[in-house]
């Protein structure tokens, strides 16, 4: 197997993991799917709606479906905090955690 095949391999897997996280994650609580997935109502209403064979049927594809929602370096500083007490990591993350809650209801 090449290289290339992995990848696309893998591509497909997590796009799977990621669709079969997100349907179970909206029906047991929409809302806070909405909130860590970063979906809007209408991604969750669909998302929720897929047949098995949809969901087989996304995932079979080529391009990565999920991605990643921190795209800034405060954030990624945060998260990471490499080197730092526990008490400081666990501040960190909840600094983290707020400044993505922002941006998710900003972008809602």
């Amino acid at each position: 197997m090449t290289s290339t095949d992995q990848i696309l391999n893998e591509i497909r897997e997590a796009n799977l993991s990621y669709l079969m996280l997100a349907q179970n994650l909206i029906r047991a609580d929409r809302e806070e799917a909405m909130f860590r997935l970063g979906l809007s109502e209408e991604a969750a209403d669909m998302l929720a709606m897929l047949s098995p064979a949809q969901v087989m049927k996304l995932a079979s594809g080529s391009t990565l479906l999920c991605r990643f929602r921190v795209d800034d370096e405060l954030v990624w500083s945060l998260l990471t905090n490499h080197g730092k007490s526990a008490t400081s990591d666990a501040t960190s993350r909840l600094h983290a955690s707020i400044l993505m809650a922002g941006r998710f209801s900003e972008a809602a």
